[in-house]
């Protein structure tokens, strides 16, 4: 449904032709019609990656094409066999490497179809927030500070509104808006003022607008090839093993080519030193690594939804690891966000009201009596004032009283609801003609309604130090007086008293006026205010937050509280939360402003608390971290914070009471916007990574015991232990499911006791290196005792000890002599001491320092069936009769497979010692 002229019909002609209600909205089963009809509001999505390309896309890789040419070449020379090999491992390693990568994709994808925004809507005369891709023509959306603009739409409503419409128009600066009819068709879409457009944000203020088009009918629609999201971002690791691996390339590449010239110098032929050579190249990169690490990001990513953390840019997984701060939030996030509203100072007492939570059932009283009938009035009159400056909406849901909109404004609207102030018939009595919305600079808003008689009444409320600074007047016995500086005195007072028992405290303001003032600027609609009272609600702190803190000091991670609140409320629940450690304090907005950028620098390590902070204050607080070479991580959920979140090391926006830019502007969203739930998302983080760096290990190792085999053998004259077939399927057998499985390991239970690790930390630093190549010796030297053993001490005719097959045979051997044994059988030997070895290490790689028996055999089940179906692989192409040709091996006998066991535990033994040597040191 297209119209180019929607700005130009009168609003009533629109809510006629598109058959809705300006009031009501459409009906549920309308709705459901219109979406069959229209289909879904988004853009047509970019056609991602076909599963054909995507496996195609395995063969584009320098050492397949290396091992097609030595398939070709084998082929000339007719060795059939070994051509239809390789081919068939290149076949199967492209299949493993697209199931990875296929999976990985479509993982990612259902994790961006769950970042869809939500949008609220009338339907049915109540309101809605639905799914903003559900909206058809026709519904009515409601629109304030923060929200994406879902669809496009004719104004109905504007209250201040203004949308930034940069992504259509180019116009840097927000647009206001108006409901006023313009007359020229050919109005550009910057200067529509009646309309707003689909993919453009609401800086301020609030509106109401008829849906007109939806998806690819909006002006957003229409030039979509144009802002199509970017491709794949990798993240740093990606990159750092990236270059990892162009560099391991060279080295390996250098290592072969010495490889080959012993081949050749040994006069071995030419086709074997060939395809030997290939097959060590082969065996040295780890060609699985990329697709592994993005399986590990993956499905880490999957496991925080589970812990209600949904990431949107990949990056952040690996700056999660490096946290050295949290800011964040009190309201929501440290605290339960069910407010409930304790007492009320109105007329000079205090109320106290009972009930929890938003169902509106409770008393009010005063000492523990009830109240008198004036001070029912009084209590009315305060909480009608309340009431008529809201926005939150109360239903009861299936039993369970729920608020749509700002908790805050919902507790207000549960207190006058329990003393029989329903707010939709209040509406309707004073219909509302104007607001002044809030914003976290102002700390207050306003409302302009009608009233039944010649006046306008403007309701205010906000924080109780702003409100006393706009009244002049105080209602006071039913009666109106001059403000005086004992009633500002009394007033703040209980302010700090309520404020200091951890209540959040909110002022409310009243005043008619005439009119003709309502055009007037907001600052003098709001000023001469009648001061009604105060009223105090408590968010009691969320029960498993205390644990979060406590949990993050010990991984050596600050952490922060800023709040708009009242700095003594602040104080008391960073104090109940543990937030103050030695020589922490807690300061406020205006010590903050008192405070140069090079002070604070130097002062942000010892303040655990900022109260009545504005989003200038918190960008501020962020710099001054980073200038001390912090990792912080800084929440956010208003419009004015993502300023703040965009500059944080990492930027985390709530997934309930979150606006859509600040969402766009951040890294992460928390689904359940709970404190508790950040900090998982650094254990994961620091988890994903370490896994990361396990299957990185598990890799490497291996990688370089295959090397470390060939290149003894070729330097000591030996025969090959390997054939280039058999170094192939190694990489098959033992390094894809083993660090895969190890990728996706457990969290280690002592993650969080560790050290948040340097951003610049490399992935293989330098005791890494060192583990890798000592334990790849180990490897190899396993493989070659096994070799050896069996080639010239178990098969010799008078063996005699040990030390004389050393003496006799082993080294006469290594120098040209003449091999005693079946050299067929100890290769099978080798070749399955090479894997099973590798077996045994995988659990080595679990944890560089605790034992695999302390940490449980049994806590990684994926990696016990991974070696289990990896050595039923290597057994199965052992006894098949038709590959015994293929992979050139023997069936082994039991004795052999003693020698196999025997030999290929040798590393798992000797790093279990040393990891026991060195806790006995430490301890």
């Amino acid at each position: 449904m297209s119209n180019t002229f929607w700005h130009t019909i009168p609003i009533d002609e629109i809510a006629k032709s598109l058959d809705t209600n300006a009031d009501t909205g459409l009906s549920l089963a309308d709705a459901d019609n219109r979406l069959k009809k229209y289909g879904y509001n988004q853009l047509e999505e970019k056609e991602g990656i076909l599963p054909l390309m995507l496996l195609l896309g395995q063969f584009n890789d320098f050492i397949v094409w290396i091992l097609i040419a030595a398939a070709i070449v084998s082929g000339f020379l007719g060795e059939w066999i070994d051509a239809l090999a390789i081919i068939a491992i290149v076949i199967i390693n492209a299949i493993i490497g697209f199931i990875q990568e296929y999976r990985a994709e479509k993982s990612l994808e259902a994790l961006q179809k769950m970042a869809t925004p939500f949008s609220k809507v009338m339907r049915d005369g109540e309101m809605h927030s639905i799914s903003s891709r559900d909206i058809v023509p026709g519904d009515i959306v409601l629109l304030e500070a923060g929200d994406y603009v879902p669809v496009d739409g004719r104004l109905y409503a504007s209250f201040s509104l203004r949308t930034q419409e940069a992504s259509l128009t180019g116009e840097s600066t927000p647009v206001g808006k108006s409901t006023e009819l313009l007359q020229d068709t050919s109005l550009p879409i910057g200067d529509r003022k009646n309309m707003v457009f689909m993919g453009t944000s609401v800086t301020g203020g609030k509106g109401t607008c008829i849906t007109t088009t939806t998806g690819m009918q909006t002006a957003l629609g229409k030039i979509a090839g144009l802002i199509q999201e970017a491709g794949k971002e990798e993240t740093p690791l990606q990159r750092k093993l990236e270059v990892f691996g162009k560099k391991l390339v060279y080295l390996c590449l250098g290592i072969v080519a010495i490889v080959f010239l012993l081949e050749l110098w040994r006069k071995d032929p030419l086709l074997e030193a060939f395809l030997t050579s290939v097959s060590l190249a082969v065996a040295a990169i780890p060609e699985g690594l990329p697709a592994i690490v993005t399986i590990a990001l993956a499905l880490g990513v999957q496991r925080m939804v589970k812990r209600h953390v949904l990431i949107r840019k990949l990056p952040s997984v690996e700056t999660l690891g490096c946290a050295t701060v949290i800011c964040s939030d009190k309201t929501g996030t440290l605290t339960q966000n069910e407010m409930t509203v304790r007492k009320i100072f109105a007329n000079g007492k205090i109320f106290d009201i009972s009930g929890t939570g938003y169902a509106p059932d409770g008393n009010f009283t005063i000492n523990g009596m009830p109240l008198s009938e004036i001070d029912q009035r009084i209590v009315k009159f305060f909480l009608g004032i309340g009431a008529l400056c809201n926005n939150a909406h109360l239903k009861k849901d299936h039993n369970t009283w729920k608020v749509i909109g700002d908790p805050t404004e919902g507790a207000i609207l549960t207190a006058a609801a329990k003393a029989n102030i329903r707010k939709e018939g209040l509406w309707k009595k004073f219909p509302l003609l104007s607001e002044i919305p809030f914003d976290s600079e102002r700390k207050k808003m306003a409302t302009v309604r009608k009233t039944p008689h010649s006046v306008l009444l403007v309701c205010e409320k906000g924080a109780a130090d702003v409100i006393v600074k706009d009244c002049t007047r105080i209602y006071m016995g039913g009666e109106l007086r001059d403000l005086s500086e004992e009633d500002i005195r009394n007033i703040l007072n209980e302010n700090n008293k309520m404020a200091g028992a951890a209540l959040r405290v909110l002022g409310i303001a009243f005043k008619p006026i005439d009119p003709e003032t309502i055009n007037h600027a907001p600052d003098i609609i709001e000023k001469d205010m009648i001061f009604a009272g105060l009223l105090a609600m408590i968010d009691p702190p969320r029960p498993e937050a205390k644990d979060a803190v406590a949990t993050c000091h010990k991984a050596g991670i600050t952490t922060v509280m800023i709040t708009g609140d009242h700095k003594n409320t602040a104080k008391a629940i960073g104090e109940e939360l543990g937030f103050f450690g030695y020589n922490m304090k807690a300061i406020d907005g205006v010590e903050l402003d008192t405070l140069p950028d090079e002070i604070l620098e130097k002062e942000v390590s010892k303040i655990a608390v900022y109260a009545r902070v504005s989003a200038e204050h918190k960008l501020r607080i962020v710099k001054a971290w980073k200038k001390q070479g912090a990792v912080v991580a800084m929440t956010g959920d208003g419009v004015n914070d993502a300023p703040a979140v965009k500059e944080a090391s990492i930027g985390v926006s709530m997934g309930i009471t979150g606006t859509d830019v600040t969402k766009e502007a951040s890294d992460m969203i928390i689904t359940d916007d709970n404190f508790a739930s950040i900090v998982s998302a650094v254990e994961e983080g620091r988890g994903i990574y370490d896994n990361i760096k396990k299957s990185i290990h598990y890799l490497l190792s291996c990688n370089a015991g295959e090397i470390v085999t060939m290149l003894f053998a070729s330097i000591f004259n030996l025969p090959l232990p390997l054939f280039p077939i058999q170094i192939l399927w190694i990489n098959i057998a033992t390094d894809g499911l083993p660090a895969l499985a190890l990728g996706v390991d457990s969290v280690a239970p002592d993650i969080m006791k560790r050290p948040a690790r340097r951003s610049t930390e490399q992935i293989i630093d330098r005791n890494l290196g060192s583990l890798i190549v000592f334990q790849g010796f180990l490897i190899a030297l396993s493989t070659l005792l096994a070799y050896l053993y069996v080639l010239y001490y178990t098969s010799s005719l008078n063996p005699g000890s040990l030390y004389s097959w050393f003496l006799n045979e082993l080294i006469p051997c290594c120098f040209g002599g003449h091999l005693s044994g079946n050299l067929e059988r100890a290769r099978t030997v080798a070749f399955t001491v090479m894997v099973v070895s590798q077996l045994f290490h995988s659990f080595n790689c679990r944890n560089a320092k605790r034992s695999l028996f302390e940490i449980g055999v049994f806590t990684n089940k994926k990696l016990l069936l991974a070696a289990g179906l990896s050595l039923a692989m290597q057994v199965a192409i052992i006894y098949i009769p038709y590959s015994e040709g293929i992979f050139k091996v023997t069936p082994l006998g039991l004795k052999d497979w003693i020698i196999v066991f025997g030999f290929s535990s040798l590393i798992f033994v000797i790093v279990e010692i040393i990891k026991c040597c060195k806790r006995k040191s430490t301890d």
